[in-house]
This record gives structure tokens, sequence and C-alpha cells, in this order.
């Protein structure tokens, strides 16, 4: 793998453990991939990263449905998820495939890489 696109992953990475919206699964296969660069398990690690994140990653048809749901309204309250379900709406209008909260954004810069990366 380049440096460049090495550096730009892990910069990825790094957010993607900062968000708030961040599974623990998620933070767990990143930070494992993040001690595994360099290494002899380089490449096994990052094959289950790119899967994990692929799990993870919520399509925007997912969000729209949770935000509108009882289950939407219960994690996030009436306001937010009504505001939550209008903005997913609202991307997905401009074209938008996956949810756009900073973890989602995150996983979909690196697995647009995938193919670099495996």
């Amino acid at each position: 793998m380049k440096q460049e696109m090495l550096d730009f992953v892990k910069e990825k990475t790094a957010a993607l453990i900062a968000a708030h919206s961040c599974s623990a699964e998620a933070k767990a296969a990143a930070e494992k991939w993040l001690a595994a660069v360099g290494t002899a398990e380089e490449a096994e690690v990052t094959k289950a990263y790119i899967a994990e994140l692929e799990a993870d990653i919520m399509p925007i048809d997912g969000l729209i449905a949770f935000a509108g749901s009882e289950a939407g309204v219960g994690v996030f309250g009436a306001e937010l998820a009504k505001s939550i379900l209008a903005h997913a709406k609202e991307i997905k209008a401009a074209g938008a495939a996956y949810c756009d909260c900073p973890a989602c954004a995150a996983c979909k810069a690196i697995l647009d890489k995938k193919a670099e990366l495996l």
C-alpha cells in the first residue's frame, strides 16, 4: 500500500474512532487495524476491518426507517428523530446512499478505497 493511501486510511480511521456515533465493534476493529499496520497480520486484519465497516455503515433507507420508527424516537427522542429523518430524506434526495454521521462518513471514505486496501 502506498504511503499516501496508508496516511489517508489512518486519518479516516482516527476520525472513525473519535466519532460519537461509532459502534464499539467498529472502534475495536479500527484500533486492531491501526495496531496491525506494518506487521505480518496486516492483510488479515485489514480484511476483518473492511468486513466490520461494511456491516456497520448505515444505508440511507435504513436510517430513514429507523429515525421514523418508535425505536428511533426511543433512541434519539422525538425532536432529534424528526430532525434526523428530515435530514436523511434530504440527503437521499440529493443522491446519498449512506448516513452522513461522522462514523458513517469515515466508513464510506475508507470503503471507497477498499480495492486498494485489499
